[in-house]
Parts: structure tokens; C-alpha cells; sequence
């Protein structure tokens, strides 16, 4: 049974014990410790006791040396070596500091998978004006009918008093402006055959972190893709364009159908309807282990509390593809795991909805919000499958985030995804200037298509 030791925040969490229609920004005392016991974005700024986990001063933004925009991005962290390992044969040592799915990977794989434990860094961090949007945010944005309103350009809830505010904090985690990743999905068969679903170009951008943007001009439109498909040959020409609203009924997605040549609206692009872009194998909501609407569930903070999560992955990105991609799970060779602070949020499927998995845990780091682990139940009550995401440190952003690195093992079958296998790529997440914003319409998608 899950067991969570609350620290000093989670009382204030803990307090909503059901979800009201409505929850009210934090009042001016409450969000002044943005500036004194809690960092810009909201993570308690102390380390903890016995001081594995260190204070926040700042975040990591020392540039790496010789990285470019556009090219790899090295590890700023290489002459780090493990703290200790975690085994099938010594996890019940370390059993309060894993999720279930981990545990679950440590006995199903008991030779080949493991944690390796290094320093924490905490490496998180944004530039100024998003701090200062996060305080505004603080004590302006609400949460209506689990849409934000009157939050903008920063952490909506950096100071959350529910599970659906500190999921959106996830979903509107700092991340830059706009950004270009070139993508490959993998899915790995339990007999472990890598099959490639799919290789493309993608474009991505965030409305709501323009700079020059504000609460009272915003239109709810948070985020925009744009991907083109160039590989595998049978998928070739393939590609989808969405814009995301806050409000789920107005989000839209477009998907060019070779075959056809035509662009075709997706009716239903939210939540476990499969994704065309990783050929059907992961669903809409399983994008950066969370993504999309909330309202299919009932959203619960669970607690706060230590545990070990993949973190600051620049690691994994250094490795060639067929070093990082084992038969049943990524090489914990190239893994990095770290002790940090996370939000431990539940979602429960909503009365009179359904969904393939009606039971998520979901693991949100305390300083990006990042959704760094999660479990999934199917509907007979068995652990199913265990989400994960890769945050990799940039300085140049400066952040630590997530560049579309995420995926998911299945705790049944024995197959895994992992989306994007950017090992063998030249660019790595390329920070770019805003895009104009027909890139992202059904027109721009039809134009480039090349069969």
C-alpha cells in the first residue's frame, strides 16, 4: 500500500480534501514566501536534513563548454560517479523512496535494471521575468471548472492546494519560447526488437511564455506542434499540426494523410486515443508522461515526500543509440537517478467517464514540475505501466526540462516506447526565435508534405 511521509508544504495541500468547481489564488502572505523559504517557482529552497538534498542558490547556469545551439549537448556533470546502487537484491533498503512501477522494473528485470544514485543537483532555472510572472501568478490565477484563468508566463500555481493545479504546473513548466527536436520513436518488443515508429522534424512553441505577452491578452492557446514525419519509408510525408487550449473543446489537432492527400481534423485528440505520431503505440496523454485535458479525472494531491527520480540526463543523451536502448529498459549505465522532492498527485477516472487506465499516480519534481515518473492501472486493478521522462539540464535556457524525452515500460507485456531517441542526432533541442504563427496551421502542414 503507498505510504508518504508529508514534509512541511504538503499540509497546505494536504487541506482540499475534495475538488471544488473553483480554487482561489493564494493570498499575498502565502505567496511572499516565493521570496524567502521558497524558490521563484515554488520548491522549498532548504535542503533537507541529513543534506542529500542540497538548498536551491540558484539553479545550474553555468554554460557548458563548447556547446552551440542546434549541436549535442554534453554532460556538465561527467565526472560525477554513483552514491550507491539500487538492486532487486537491496531494494527493500531503499523501498519509501520508490514509486511502485520502479519497483515493479527492479523485480521483473532483477539482472539488468537498477538505479544508479548521484549527487543531487538542483539545477533548475528560468530567467527572471518568468519568476516574476510566476508571483503575479501566484496571487492572480485560478483554477474554473479545471481551467487556469488569469495566469500567464510562469508557474500558474506555484503554491498548489490541489492535484489539478499542480498537474497544470506541469503542463505549463517552464520549457522556453519555442524550440525544434528532432524526434525518433522506438518501441521495443518484449523478445527486445527495437522497431523504429517513427523518425521526424518537430517544431514546438508556447504562447503562453511569450515574453512580451500578459494575462489580459492571452487567449488560452498554450501550445503549438508541428511535426513531420520522414521515416520510417511506409510513414514518410506523415504529418500532424495541434494548438492547445486551456479549454480541451477548443484545442485542435490536424494530421496530413499520405495515402489520401489530405488534411483531416482529429476528432478526438486528448487523453487514450493513440497518437499518429508514434504510429498508435502511445496515447495522446501519455505525451511527456502527462499531456492534455483534465477533466476525464479527479485529481488528488497525495503528499510530498523524498524519492529517486531520473534527473539532469544529459548522460543519456552523450551514448549512441544502440548503447542507450537495452533489450527490456534505457542502460542504467546512462541513466542518472537522483534524490529530490516531488509532488505525489492521483488521478481517478471520473464518474461517468472511462479511460484505458483509470488509475494514474503521477510524480511532479518540486523545482521544474516536471512529470518525472508515473504508474498506471488498468481496469482490473494491476499495475500496468510505468511512465518516465529524461529532464536534461540546459544553461542556455536556462532550465532543466524534459525535450520531448519520455516514455513507458509495460509491467504486463514486457514491450516499451521511448520517444525521442535523440542519441544519434546532430540537434538536440535548438532554441529558437518565435515561429510566426501559420507554422502551425493545417495550410503550413499541406505545404510541406512531400508525397
Amino acid at each position: 500500500m503507498f505510504k508518504t511521509k508529508l514534509i512541511p508544504l504538503a499540509a497546505l495541500a494536504m487541506a482540499v480534501a475534495a475538488a471544488p468547481a473553483v480554487w482561489a489564488a493564494v493570498t499575498a502572505e502565502e505567496a511572499g514566501k516565493l521570496k524567502t523559504e521558497l524558490t521563484p517557482l515554488g520548491a522549498e529552497k532548504a535542503g533537507n536534513k541529513d543534506g542529500s538534498i542540497p538548498a536551491w542558490t540558484g539553479g545550474h547556469t553555468t554554460p557548458i563548454p563548447g556547446f552551440k545551439n542546434g549541436g549535442k549537448r554534453a554532460d556538465p556533470f561527467a565526472a560525477d560517479k554513483p552514491l550507491y546502487q539500487v538492486t532487486a537484491k537491496n531494494m527493500d533498503q531503499y523501498a519509501d523512496k520508490l514509486t511502485d512501477g520502479v519497483k515493479a522494473m527492479l523485480k521483473k528485470y532483477p539482472d539488468s535494471f537498477r538505479v544508479d544514485v548521484y549527487p543531487t543537483r538542483r539545477t533548475a532555472a528560468a530567467p527572471q521575468w518568468v519568476y516574476d510572472n510566476t508571483a503575479k501568478n501566484a496571487v492572480k490565477a485560478e483554477l474554473k471548472d479545471m481551467v487556469p484563468v488569469n495566469a500567464y508566463g510562469g508557474i500558474p500555481f506555484p503554491i498548489p492546494k490541489s492535484g489539478a493545479e499542480a498537474i497544470w504546473n506541469h503542463t505549463l513548466r517552464w520549457r522556453g519560447e519555442a524550440w525544434h527536436v528532432a524526434i525518433k520513436g522506438v518501441q521495443t518488443t518484449a523478445d527486445g526488437k527495437h522497431v523504429t515508429t517513427g523518425i521526424a522534424s518537430g517544431d514546438f512553441q508556447m504562447p503562453y511564455y511569450f515574453k512580451d505577452g500578459s494575462a489580459d491578452k492571452f487567449d488560452g492557446q498554450h501550445w503549438s506542434i508541428r511535426i513531420q514525419t520522414t521515416g520510417p519509408a511506409l510513414r514518410a510525408g506523415e504529418g500532424i499540426v495541434g494548438r492547445q487550449h486551456f479549454n480541451g473543446d477548443k484545442t485542435q489537432v490536424w494530421v496530413y494523410v499520405t495515402g489520401q492527400r489530405r488534411i483531416r481534423k482529429v476528432p478526438n485528440a486528448c487523453c487514450d486515443t493513440p497518437t499518429p505520431n508514434s504510429a498508435g503505440v502511445a496515447t495522446f496523454d501519455q505525451t511527456d508522461v502527462f499531456d492534455g485535458r483534465l477533466d476525464r479525472f479527479d485529481w488528488k494531491i497525495v503528499g510530498k515526500k523524498e524519492m529517486l527520480i531520473p534527473y539532469n540526463g544529459n548522460k543519456l543523451l552523450t551514448v549512441p543509440e544502440d548503447q542507450a536502448l537495452l533489450a527490456h529498459h534505457l542502460n542504467p549505465d546512462a541513466t542518472r537517478w537522483e534524490l529530490h522532492r516531488v509532488w505525489v498527485i492521483e488521478a481517478t477516472v471520473a464518474a461517468g467517464k472511462r479511460h484505458l487506465s483509470p488509475k494514474r499516480r503521477y510524480y511532479l519534481d518540486e523545482d521544474t514540475w516536471i512529470a518525472v515518473l508515473a504508474d498506471h492501472w488498468d481496469a482490473n486493478g494491476q499495475l500496468w505501466q510505468m511512465g518516465f521522462s529524461n529532464p536534461v539540464v540546459m544553461p542556455d535556457l536556462p532550465g532543466t526540462t524534459s525535450p520531448q524525452q519520455f516514455g513507458f515500460y509495460d509491467l504486463i507485456s514486457g514491450a516499451w516506447y521511448y520517444d525521442s531517441a535523440l542519441n544519434d542526432a546532430a540537434e538536440q533541442y535548438k532554441i529558437m526565435p518565435r515561429y510566426p504563427d501559420t507554422t502551425f496551421t493545417p495550410e503550413a502542414l499541406a505545404g510541406d508534405s512531400i508525397r
